[in-house]
This record gives structure tokens, C-alpha cells and sequence, in this order.
């Protein structure tokens, strides 16, 4: 009952491959990989801006409160 072996892995990619398709897998990686650079630029960027300021910023603690309607339909 230990870890899969290799061959569990193949059958599970298999299976993936046929019901998503190769196309749609391609477009997911690249997808993710866009997301991750952007994440890693964004990480980067604040941590310069955080640097030039040469303060940390400041949490004040406030609470905003509000309340959750529902989207009431209009009827044209």
C-alpha cells in the first residue's frame, strides 16, 4: 500500500490525455506557465517598490463592513 508505481502514473496520463485531448492540455500548461511568470514579475516589482520606500507598510487594523444582496433582475 505504499506509493503508485510508473505504470499507475501512465494509465492516469493516458486516461487524462483522452478526456481532455492534447490541445486543450497544451493550452492549460501554457495558461499556468503565463500565470506563474506573471506571479514571479509581480513579486519581484513590489519587492523593488517596498525597497525604494525603504518602510514596510502599515496595517491599521479598520474593518469595512457591508452586506451580500442578491442581483435582483430588472425587466426591461
Amino acid at each position: 500500500m505504499g506509493s503508485f508505481s510508473i505504470w499507475h502514473w501512465l494509465v492516469v496520463l493516458v486516461i487524462v490525455m483522452l478526456i481532455f485531448g492534447t490541445k486543450k492540455l497544451r493550452n492549460l500548461g501554457a495558461d499556468l506557465g503565463g500565470a506563474v511568470r506573471g506571479f514571479k514579475d509581480g513579486m519581484r516589482e513590489g519587492g523593488e517598490k517596498s525597497a525604494e520606500s525603504g518602510a514596510t507598510p502599515q496595517v491599521t487594523g479598520k474593518t469595512v463592513e457591508g452586506e451580500v444582496r442578491e442581483k435582483s433582475e430588472t425587466k426591461a
